[in-house]
């Protein structure tokens, strides 16, 4: 089960650092997950300043 990021998204971009697999790149308006490169490690969850990652 992949981890998504919701609307509440402030594009800040701390997530995508913190991913070990490169799930996370920008998308139009918001970051997104590759649910298929994820691998539900949970990282990026702990650094999102506006608790905008949860577990799909």
């Amino acid at each position: 089960m992949a981890h998504k990021i919701s609307d509440e998204c402030i594009n800040c971009g701390a997530c995508v650092s913190e991913c070990p697999v490169e799930a996370i790149s920008a998308g139009n308006d918001q970051y997104v997950i590759d649910a298929d490169a994820c691998t539900d490690c949970g990282a990026c969850v702990d650094v999102c300043p506006v608790e905008a990652i949860s577990s799909e």
